[in-house]
This record gives C-alpha cells, sequence and structure tokens, in this order.
C-alpha cells in the first residue's frame, strides 16, 4: 500500500481526496489545507475517514518539515494549496512532490488563470500535473491535456470543467508516479521561456471602453460570475457587467467611446473603440445617453 500526503483547497481538492480515499491501494496519512479559511469540507472528509489534519501558517518551518517528513509518505501531493514548498522539502523528498495547475504549462504558469485564458480569448485551456522544484510552475510534465474553450463558455464554466477533470488527470498522475510509469516532459523542451501570469488585483476589473468589442467581450467573460465581475462607473455609480453578446454591431464611429446609445429592459448597447457592444446582465442603474468610464 502506498502512503500519500494531501495539500489542498477547495472543490477540486475535495474531489481528489475523496476518490484517493476510495482507492484501496492508497492510504492517506494526512491532510494539509490553507492557514487563511481552511476547508471546512475537507476537514468533514478527513474527520469522517479518520485522516489526521493539518493547518499551519508556514509549511516550511523546521517543526513542520519534521512532522510531515516523519510520516514517511511515498508521494505528497498538491491541489490548489497556497504555500510554497522551499529547499528543505524539494532536497529531501526528490521527485516525491507533485502538484496540480490548471493551466497549460510551460504557458500559463502563475495565478487566476482561468480568467487569463479567456481575458486573453484563447482558444483552450489546459490542465497540467507535474512535479515540484525550486520555482513556480516549472518542474517536469508528468502528465497534460487541454480543453476547447467553447463559444458560450465563460469563468463559471470554465470553473466546472476543471474541477470535473483536474481530479482525473491527477489520480492518473499519481498511479504514473507511484508505480513507475511516468515518461517525464521537460518544460523547456516545449518552450525555453514559457509565460507567467500574475494575480488579478484591485483594479483590474475596470473596463476601459476604448478597446475593441472582442476584447472586452473576453474581458467581462472572464470575470463573470463566482468572479468579481467586470466594472465601470458613471459619476460615482458603480456598474457590474455580468454578460455581453459576441455578436457586435456596426454603425457610426463619430461616437465616444464608452457611450450608452440604446437602453431597454434586457439589454443596453454601448460604444467600443471599433464597434458596439450589447450588455446582457448588469447591476446598477444605467441611462441612455451617458458616458461609461473605467
Amino acid at each position: 500500500m502506498k502512503s500519500i500526503g494531501f495539500f489542498g483547497d477547495g472543490l477540486w481538492a475535495e474531489k481528489s481526496l475523496k476518490a484517493l480515499i476510495k482507492d484501496k491501494k492508497k492510504i492517506i496519512k494526512f491532510v494539509c489545507l490553507r492557514y487563511s479559511k481552511p476547508d471546512k469540507n475537507l476537514i468533514k472528509i478527513a474527520k469522517k475517514n479518520k485522516i489526521r489534519t493539518i493547518i499551519t501558517k508556514n509549511i516550511n518551518s523546521k517543526k513542520n518539515f519534521n512532522k510531515i517528513f516523519n510520516f514517511n509518505c511515498d508521494l505528497l501531493v498538491s491541489m490548489s494549496f497556497d504555500q510554497k514548498f522551499k529547499n528543505r522539502f524539494i532536497k529531501n523528498f526528490p521527485k516525491k512532490i507533485i502538484n496540480c495547475h490548471a493551466g497549460d504549462l510551460p504557458f500559463y504558469r502563475g495565478r487566476s488563470v482561468l480568467n487569463w485564458v479567456l481575458i486573453n480569448d484563447e482558444k483552450y485551456f489546459g490542465i497540467t500535473v507535474h512535479f515540484v522544484d525550486k520555482n513556480i510552475d516549472t518542474g517536469d510534465i508528468i502528465i497534460k491535456k487541454k480543453f476547447p474553450i467553447l463559444g458560450r463558455d465563460d469563468y463559471k464554466s470554465l470553473l466546472k470543467k476543471a474541477s470535473d477533470n483536474c481530479p482525473k488527470l491527477l489520480l492518473k498522475a499519481i498511479d504514473q508516479v507511484l508505480f513507475s510509469k511516468v515518461r517525464l516532459v521537460k518544460q523547456n523542451s516545449i518552450c525555453k521561456k514559457g509565460s507567467y501570469f500574475r494575480k488579478r488585483g484591485k483594479g483590474d476589473e475596470n473596463i476601459n471602453w476604448c478597446k475593441k468589442s472582442r476584447e472586452i467581450f473576453s474581458f467581462i467573460r472572464g470575470l463573470s460570475k463566482p468572479g468579481i465581475m467586470a466594472t465601470t462607473y458613471s459619476g460615482n455609480r458603480k456598474i457590474l457587467i455580468n454578460k455581453s453578446s459576441p455578436k457586435f454591431l456596426y454603425f457610426d464611429n463619430k461616437i465616444e467611446p464608452g457611450t450608452v446609445i440604446k437602453l431597454s429592459k434586457n439589454y443596453f448597447i454601448v460604444k467600443t473603440s471599433d464597434s458596439y457592444i450589447k450588455i446582457l446582465q448588469w447591476a446598477g442603474l444605467i441611462k441612455k445617453g451617458e458616458i461609461l468610464k473605467s
């Protein structure tokens, strides 16, 4: 029987842990949760199955490292864990720490990846399971799969696709590593440089109406519920926008971007740099003829 130490948070981790518990060839020695707002569902799953839980602010302290090292796990598994494993772990667990990342590595390393792929109008997103090394999302690839982004997709639907598929790929990768069936791919064999995306922060949600309609459409669906939602302003009034139409209107271009030219109960139309975009879902007071600002 192979032993696993599990680090995680959120729905993806919950699904993964449940599946691992059902596998009689593996035993979960502990579950380590995020320090800030630890996942209550993961705690319930662990307690129900008599698995020890760990919640610590610094996983890399000598005390915490020794605690984890003494579990003598065959593999450490990370799914949405928010602390970086530092040199002490990398040195003492060679090729024994893996991470599941909802991004196509070596591209889309970093944070807020599902937001970024939509904002960047990509045609697909990736899920990668890789070994953890001293840098962020740069370790050797164990398994990777790409999924198409459809015209109807938004942040909510990509989250659903990721929550359905991350656990499946993680479990396959765990079996490959534990039972010596893995064929590693060096990330620099795909691309020497790769790309890294930062976590989106305050102010990043503001719409720039001087961009093209397609860019604004992609921006809106990339931040849609349960995300923060794209934001615009009319004076001091904040307006949240959740959905827009992918079909753009082309007529008089001598109007300032951000101008609301039509308003009805179910939609309003705004001028962009190259055309007009129809907004379908929003919260906040809109007036015809006003100019929206970022």
